[in-house]
């Protein structure tokens, strides 16, 4: 009997214990969240002061000769990308892989695709931070069918005027459309990777992630064309006090933030990367204010493009960008007003708006070029971001099955944004509203959910004493 009541007590401090970790802020709260929202419950994290290090206290190992600032997905298998289709490794939708992207030549890798399901491919180039690079020189992606058809415009970015070394990252789709012919039915499809442009930079070759994506039909079929109209005013940055954050180094440890005003530093040569949640229905506006330069450096005191900022949806594809020119005095920059996000934005020509197609992690990426380094000593720079999500949460289209990875479409912990077959497509929460609104509804219901396991647990704990006392 005394060893019962031992394992009594062990079993339940683990399931108090258990509950407790379940809680918002806590490793196991984060561990069973979905990817994108994990980090947003843990708000203890995100409000607290952090010390800021310099882009290679964060660098993760490399397969080139130098070793970059990007942090790779954790755990991504390595793939080698093939010369030619027939060698070419296959990937899977849900999983983020680790390769390398040669100087010269195109690098192909597989897909094994249904004729039922959208398949998004993200190409995240990374050249080594101590290289020469120009302007024009990039990355290119493109997704084709087994007859080298093209599925979609392939897409480009490229180093841009702060002459840089930083991740550069772009997107392809085979997109099931009833407008479309091409690239519709189930098959075997292939991915491609290729460096554009490279006249002066040295060669060798460039670090590559890979993250492809699967976004299932709907359950009942929807418009096929783009909204006419929206909110196209500019809304004001939020303002108030700035809580301090620490960026990420990657798209998979991207800092979560939510609606209000963020204070970072940023050392030239870094990119940082923050996740923004943006609901069905709701916009999601950023500016980045650079601070003015303490320090002196050796150069003229002019870097064309020394700032980056960069809007990415959930699967990684570019919504807007803008690029700001530093002199030493503070400089801002803004995202250009964007529509709510929408399942029909998709069929809009505008990279802006069809690039809000749908709910999930939205990310906002901040690049000071090395340069800046040069001109105006090693920093860091004060870096204040502004985010604001306005507009109430809409209830999602409804999936008719499970998007690869699980939760990526979806926003909060119940997955009420999309939802797949069976759930509910119900959502409730304002955007637009205070910084924290969002957060402070997730750790209510996680708050509430363990004291409740608490609460019953003692509760049990209590029954079995007084059994024994009574002798039963």
């Amino acid at each position: 009997m005394g060893r019962r009541t031992a394992w009594w007590r062990v079993a339940v401090v683990g399931i108090v214990l258990g509950a407790v970790a379940g809680a918002p802020g806590s490793p196991g709260f984060a561990a069973s969240a979905s990817p994108s929202t994990s980090r947003l419950a843990s708000q203890a994290t995100l409000a607290s002061p952090s010390t800021s290090a310099p882009p290679s206290s964060s660098a993760s190992p490399s397969s080139s000769a130098t070793a970059s600032s990007y942090v790779f997905a954790e755990g991504a298998p390595s793939v080698t990308g093939a010369a030619d289709t027939a060698d070419a490794e296959r990937l899977e939708p849900g999983t983020t892989y680790r390769s390398s992207l040669p100087s010269d030549g195109k690098v192909y890798y597989r897909l094994k695709l249904d004729g039922t399901s959208t398949v998004y491919v993200a190409a995240t180039a990374v050249p080594p931070t101590d290289v020469a690079v120009t302007p024009t020189e990039g990355v290119r992606v493109s997704v084709q069918d087994a007859d080298g058809r093209s599925c979609s415009a392939a897409d480009t970015a490229s180093i841009g005027a702060g002459r840089s070394p930083r991740p550069l990252t772009v997107w392809g789709a085979r997109q099931l459309s009833p407008s479309r012919s091409l690239c519709q039915g189930a098959g075997t499809y292939y991915v491609v990777v290729e460096r554009v442009l490279r006249t002066e930079s040295l060669p060798g070759d460039w670090d590559l992630e890979l993250a492809p994506v699967l976004e299932p039909r709907l359950r009942k079929a929807d418009s096929t064309s783009a909204p006419e109209a929206w909110d196209s005013a500019t809304p004001s940055p939020p303002t108030g006090a700035a809580v301090r954050v620490r960026g990420g180094g990657g798209f998979g440890s991207a800092t979560a933030l939510e609606q209000g005003v963020w204070r970072d530093d940023v050392w030239p040569g870094q990119t940082l990367f923050y996740e923004v949640p943006v609901d069905w229905g709701q916009q999601v506006y950023a500016t980045a204010d650079l601070s003015s330069s303490s320090g002196g450096g050796a150069g003229g005191g002019f870097v064309p493009g020394g700032v980056n900022l960069a809007l990415y949806n959930p699967v990684r594809g570019l919504v807007d960008a803008t690029s700001i020119s530093y002199n030493g005095s503070q400089k801002s920059g803004a995202l250009a007003a964007l529509p709510p996000v929408g399942y029909d934005n998709r069929y809009a020509v505008s990279d802006r708006v069809n690039g809000m197609r749908f709910a999930g992690a939205y990310y906002v990426v901040v690049h000071l070029a090395a340069r800046v380094g040069e001109e105006f000593g090693d920093g860091p720079f004060g870096l204040m971001l502004r985010v604001r999500v306005k507009g109430e949460a809409t209830a999602g289209p409804g999936y008719a099955g499970q998007s690869e990875p699980s939760g990526i479409f979806q926003v909060g912990l119940l997955g009420r944004a999309s939802g797949a077959a069976g759930e509910a497509d119900s959502s409730d929460g304002d955007g637009g509203g205070g910084g924290g609104d969002a957060g402070m509804k997730l750790v209510a219901v996680g708050g509430i959910g363990a004291g409740t396991v608490v609460l019953v647990v003692l509760g049990v704990w209590t029954v079995v004493g007084r059994r024994r006392a009574a002798g039963v």
